[in-house]
């Protein structure tokens, strides 16, 4: 299903997709944890970008699959490839996490005792530090994958031409 589109692999298109999108989504997250104010204004954006990264990882992983039959096994390339979704999610969910926990704030109608407020600080906290370290967890595992794709595509290629 995700082999050729005009001639070329779908790999090659979709990857390139997710190898922007979900940088971006990182670099979004953390702007968004460390920067409370850019949660109203950025905060949908982010999570549109994590999440539009985290439905093409899928297609991503399947292509590459199909490039395989074409090509020969990619190696530790497609190990990383598909663990690559299981950073995503949590990169995801998260934003989306800080997003909501703004708005629910922004939108509380009547001003909360000082507990409650206390409560949602500490939460929207916890969930930043945890946003921090998927977004940084995520860029690591982009880096890797990347990285081991580069190597099994132009490796040999780029060594015999030294």
């Amino acid at each position: 299903m995700f082999d050729l589109f005009n001639g070329l692999p779908v790999h090659a298109l979709v990857v390139h997709a997710v190898v922007v999108l979900l940088p971006l989504a990182c670099l979004g997250t953390l702007a968004i944890a460390v920067k409370p104010a850019w949660r109203e204004r950025y905060g949908v954006l982010v999570v549109a970008c994590a999440a539009a990264a985290t439905v093409l990882i899928p297609v991503a992983t399947s292509s590459g699959e199909a490039l395989e039959h074409r090509v020969g096994n990619p190696g530790e390339h497609a190990e990383m490839g598909d663990q690559l979704i299981w950073f995503a999610i949590p990169l995801l969910l998260l934003s989306a996490a800080l997003v909501w926990l703004d708005r629910r704030k922004r939108t509380a109608g009547a001003v909360p005792d000082a507990t409650t407020e206390s409560k949602q600080r500490t939460m929207t906290r916890t969930v930043a530090v945890l946003a921090i370290i998927a977004a940084l967890a995520t860029s690591v595992q982009v880096y890797r994958v990347g990285d081991t794709g580069a190597r099994a595509a132009w490796g040999d290629r780029v060594a015999a031409g030294s």
